[in-house]
Parts: C-alpha cells; structure tokens; sequence
C-alpha cells in the first residue's frame, strides 16, 4: 500500500493533471480497502467530460485550494453507496441487522461523508509527499439527490480540464468519481526523496476532524442556503 503514485524515470520527471487524478484515484481505492476490508477498482479508462456534476442517488463534493486549485465531485448509486456503508459498519463491528438499509439515511450520509474526508486527507498527503507542494480542502457535502445539479468552481480557471473515472465495488456496484482542475504541470528539477508518513495516522486525523465538523452541520433552510452560496446558486 501506498506505493508512488508517479514512477521516476532517467529522463525529466513531468506530473500532468492526469498524473494527479490517479493519484486521487489511488487515495480513493486505499482508503475504502482499509475501511471496508473490500476491493474497490477503477476503470484502466478515463473520460473527458466539460463539466462536473452531482448525480442521483447521492452526490458529494468537495473544494481544494492552495498549490492547485480543483472541485472533486463523486456519485454513488444507491446500491453502492449502502454497500459501502454496510462493509465500513459490520467491519467496525456493527451486526448487519442494525444497520440502515436506506440510502437516503442520515446514517449512510454521515458514513459517506466521513470516509470522503478520510479520501481527500490521503489525497492531499500524497501531493505533499509526491509533489511537495499543500493543498487544503473544505468539509465533504453530502447530498440525496434525485436530477443532476451542474456544480462549478466559484473561481476562474485559466486553462480547465475535467476528468470522470467510473469505480467498481467488490460486489459490481458503480460509481463515479470527477475532478475539475487547471490544467498544470510539476516539472522536476533535482531528485529528492519523499517524506514517509503513516497512511493509518492520516485516516484516524480525518476522522477525527469528520466527527468534529459533524457538530456545524445543518440540516434546515440555512444549510440549504449555505450550500446554495457556496455553489454560486
């Protein structure tokens, strides 16, 4: 686990956008087998999309700023999103019997919400590491939803890219994963070796942080509105 995302090479070492999107693709397959003790994959394909979105059944997204700035958007299906739920909470010890078996549950959101946190903290570990750069990232939203919602950086981006990247859980459910970003490159200049870190540390403080943020959410109008602002609605 957590072996580098880039492979270093006799010639200059150039890190693109989709460098950094299997970076984050990378974070998303290690975090959900430490928590789910299930295999997650992602498609060997990546598509080119013009914009990001929030799907039906249940949509989140966070916002990244700092070395790079980005949106990441992921959608799961309803079956995907129970099963994640469900392989986290029996393998946290939890019988089955007591779990939820909605996905429109404040249950499977706050799961769904915990874990992309711990996602993005591993994310943003790795640039540090990889391209010794900081990124910091904003409180994962979590949303039912049942139509697509186009979603935007409030910012202008000189040179956009966007990227989708379709997940497939253990059990064959799909989801999908988008990353909107500048496009950019990290250019090396002289070796160095990346800083170790504990890949289990980092999950525990972003948990921990998730539990703490858990406290500020809403559930009424001002939250409505609140995530209406921050989309530019």
């Amino acid at each position: 686990m957590n072996k580098p995302a880039i492979k270093p090479n006799n010639k200059t070492t150039v890190v693109t956008t989709d460098d950094i999107l299997v970076m984050l693709c990378k974070s998303v397959t290690d975090v959900l087998a430490n928590a789910n003790a299930n295999m997650v994959t992602y498609s060997a394909l990546v598509q080119k999309i013009t914009k990001t979105s929030l799907k039906p059944d249940i949509g989140s997204f966070v916002l990244f700023d700092g070395g790079f700035s980005g949106l990441v958007v992921i959608n799961f299906s309803a079956a995907a999103a129970i099963e994640i739920y469900q392989s986290y909470m029996t393998n946290m010890g939890i019988p089955l019997s007591e779990l939820s078996t909605q996905h429109t549950s404040d249950d499977v959101g706050n799961v769904m919400g915990e874990l992309l946190n711990q996602i993005l903290g591993d994310f943003t570990s790795l640039v540090g590491k990889e391209l010794q750069t900081s990124i910091t990232q904003s409180q994962p939203k979590m949303l039912t939803v049942n139509k697509q919602l186009i979603i935007s950086i409030d910012t202008n981006l000189d040179r956009p890219q966007a990227r989708r990247v379709t997940f497939t859980t253990q059990n064959g459910n799909i989801f999908y994963l988008e990353l909107a970003m500048d496009r950019t490159e990290f250019i090396k200049l002289h070796d160095f070796v990346p800083e170790e870190f504990d890949p289990d540390e980092i999950i525990r403080g972003a948990s921990e942080q998730a539990k703490t943020n858990q406290t500020d959410n809403k559930s009424g109008p001002d939250f409505d509105q609140d995530l209406l602002d921050e989309l530019g609605i």
